[in-house]
């Protein structure tokens, strides 16, 4: 998991199921959040759900981040990801 999000770069999002099954865990949508959760430093807010919602009680930050590297995002999603 670690390698999946520190391999992300600058403007590309990925669900959680995505950096999930990239790093050989299918189904770990939840593992992965929990990871984010335990391990700073890593680019949290390129991670959404699977329909591109940013995350519950952090989507203004996360939006900024998001604006800052060239993502659209609207109405608390992202419009396009990877």
């Amino acid at each position: 998991m670690a390698s999946v999000l520190a391999g992300l770069t600058e403007g590309e999002v990925l669900s959680y199921g995505e950096v999930a099954e990239e790093a050989g865990f299918p189904g770990g949508a939840q593992a992965v959040g929990q990871f984010l959760k335990r391990n700073p430093g890593y680019p949290w807010w390129r991670i959404v759900n699977a329909n591109g919602r940013l995350a519950p009680g952090n989507e203004v930050a996360q939006a900024n981040l998001l604006r800052t590297e060239g993502v659209l995002v609207k109405d608390g999603h992202v419009v396009a990801m990877r």
